[in-house]
């Protein structure tokens, strides 16, 4: 491709604004309406605001490999979920059918395990949107605005030693706090650096377990 075929192919998009396009025409000169990082997931420094989505493999391969073994884990996939929706973006995971036009065991597998996970906490994934909070050393951040009050989702992969997390730069007390798996209700204290969450003793999600914390008033 080059930019004076770009060109012509843009003029003719042009002429139909309802079209969404994203960044493959010819990169980097025809940005499009949203970007398509294959293979990675942007770091926040590289977000400038526009739509984008992370484009990933279950393994290795965009199509069917039958020897293929580096398959990406539940808790890798999960976690990438996560993090792509933690900073605004959408996730386009691959799958390579077979060629008798299955999908691999491997991957149903770990799809299955992750719609059992998004079951029980697709709320802290669907609607949200990128918090602008600090990324936590334990995870991530989503959040949502309902009715006026802020709802963050906290995905918390390891739990701390002390059983306690702080949400730095939150001024607001916590209307509520649950734990979405069992509908586990927490304690919340509200400091001079933040809302402090008491976790229980064990996490319920080895992969990412997920505290709703709604606030009295608007982050």
């Amino acid at each position: 491709m080059t930019n004076e075929f770009a060109e012509k192919i843009k003029a003719e998009i042009d002429k139909y604004p309802q079209i969404i396009t994203n960044d493959r025409l010819k990169s980097p000169n025809f940005r499009g309406d949203f970007r398509t990082p294959e293979q990675k997931i942007f770091g926040l420094d590289e977000l400038d605001g526009s739509d984008w989505e992370t484009c990933m493999t279950m393994d290795n391969s965009w199509g069917f490999r039958k020897n293929s073994e580096k398959w990406k884990s539940t808790e890798t996939l999960i976690r990438n979920l996560i993090d792509i929706a933690s900073k605004g973006g959408n996730y386009l995971l691959n799958v390579g059918p077979t060629p008798e036009g299955e999908i691999p065991p491997q991957s149903v597998e770990r799809l299955k395990e992750m719609g059992k996970w998004m079951k029980i906490n697709g709320e802290a994934i669907y609607g949200t949107t990128r918090c602008l909070l600090e990324k936590p050393e334990w995870g991530c951040y989503t959040m949502k605005n309902i009715k006026g009050n802020t709802v963050l989702y906290l995905s918390v992969f390891d739990f701390p030693a002390n059983r306690q997390i702080l949400v730095p730069g939150v001024k607001s007390s916590a209307k509520s706090c649950t734990l979405l798996a069992g509908k586990i209700k927490l304690k919340t204290k509200l400091t001079s650096d933040g809302l402090l969450v008491y976790l229980p003793e064990k996490a319920p999600d080895a992969i990412a377990s997920v505290i709703r914390l709604e606030l009295k008033n608007a982050f």
